[in-house]
């Protein structure tokens, strides 16, 4: 990231923060005993209170462009949810075909509606737009359009999306793909991308999460600590649920695998939780729905700093739908670059963010942590009604360990 770039980020906190808990206060909250088995290995449903949420909405309205390895119509779960996309690879197939079984998952993630026993999606109201692009392993065995991701991010910013999706990252930054990210803003998109999961590696800045224009997500666990190999630094902009994510286990679509997820499963899961707040507020701007997820997100830090390794805190939905919180400030002003949006002049009283701070390095330093100073929204905690705050977890430390050194040049997020 450019020195430009970084003056664009909030401040970040240089130590390693404590984060609450996704453990909702709430005896109630546990999933149906006659949830099929893959919904009852959805451990994050009942923490972020979907139930109760689902009573308010399902993301109704909603459309999600999700650029990944296409995204198959017919599973279950996803039927009558999948609309026409695009598929940018031009190689063979559509963007129905799905080569991998990534973006399917990342699809069912947001928006499945659980039938036939498949995974329940956060936002099942919702609907979804595939755009279709390559990996490293697809691109060394087809002969395929090397600009496929900016044509794909071109073609979410021109669809009826509001949400873009985009659970893949590159070491590489390139123009065409810059100039794609803003044109996506100026067309009052909300983008989310995965941060990567070399965060015990090299822990290289991966695009387009690293964008100033882009949401960058990382990866906690059931107890609200970053996942170790999860990304961090300055494009970390919010965490959402990672950890232990039911995935396919390929593209034959026969069977959901479990263990160790990724940021690709808390992209997903963070544009889901995007589409729930835009869907109760149908006349927000883009950046008003991303001003109320930072603003309601759990955090034991001074709001507005971002912790290296969770961003603004761990993302909570429901303290919007259930409890009507969250300042959803000015809708012309980017809460990631305090910049106006939608190709509007900048406000002449619109100042930079401050430059973010040294993040933890290889050298021990991402040992020392903050104290537990409080436990997300202490007002949430005790003014009654449905227990949305989340408890204090334990401290959230991360070992950096030695460089890697990579031979990919496109990856997709562990799902």
């Amino acid at each position: 990231m450019t020195a430009g770039m970084i003056r664009l980020r909030k401040r970040a906190l240089s130590a390693v923060v404590v984060a609450a808990s996704w453990s909702v206060v709430f005896a109630g909250a546990a999933q149906p005993a006659a949830a099929a088995d893959v919904q009852s290995k959805q451990w994050y449903l009942s923490a972020l209170q979907a139930e109760e949420m689902w009573k308010v909405t399902a993301g109704e309205g909603i459309k999600v462009a999700v650029i990944d390895t296409g995204v198959n119509p017919n599973t279950p779960t996803l039927k009558g949810q999948v609309l026409k996309g695009l598929d940018a690879t031009g190689a063979a197939g559509d963007e129905n075909d799905d080569y991998d079984g990534h973006g399917t998952n990342m699809a069912e993630l947001i928006a499945g509606t659980g039938a036939g026993g498949g995974l329940k999606g956060l936002a099942p109201g919702a609907k979804i737009i595939p755009m279709r692009i390559t990996d490293t392993e697809f691109q060394n065995k087809h002969s395929v359009n090397a600009r496929d991701t900016e044509d794909a991010i071109r073609a979410a910013a021109d669809s009826e999306a509001k949400i873009i999706s985009m659970s893949f990252g590159s070491l590489y930054s390139t123009r065409g793909e810059r100039e794609a990210v803003k044109y996506a803003e100026s067309k009052g998109k909300l983008f989310f991308a995965a941060v990567g999961n070399d965060g015990a590696g090299s822990n290289k800045e991966e695009y387009p999460a690293a964008y100033p224009q882009v949401v960058g997500v990382a990866s906690a666990d059931r107890n609200g600590k970053v996942a170790e190999d999860s990304q961090n630094g300055n494009m970390v902009d919010i965490a959402a649920p990672g950890k232990e994510i039911p995935r396919w286990c390929d593209n034959s679509f026969q069977s959901y695998c479990y263990g160790s997820s990724g940021t690709s499963a808390a992209t997903a899961i963070a544009s889901a939780s995007a589409a729930l707040v835009w869907s109760a507020h149908p006349d927000w701007t883009a950046n008003q729905v991303l001003n109320v997820l930072f603003d309601t997100a759990s955090r034991t830090w001074k709001k507005g700093d971002r912790s290296a390794y969770l961003g603004h805190g761990l993302i909570r939905p429901a303290m919007n739908i259930l409890k009507g919180k969250g300042d959803p400030g000015d809708p012309d002003i980017s809460p990631l670059t305090e910049e106006r949006t939608g190709g509007s002049p900048a406000s002449p009283t619109s100042t930079p963010s401050a430059p973010a701070s040294q993040q933890p390095a290889e050298n021990g330093e991402a040992d020392k942590v903050d104290e537990t100073v409080a436990a997300g929204d202490s007002e949430a905690a005790s003014d009654g009604g449905v227990p949305l705050s989340l408890i204090v977890g334990g401290i959230a430390g991360v070992a950096v360990l030695g460089a890697v050194v990579f031979a990919v040049v496109r990856r997709r997020g562990a799902a």
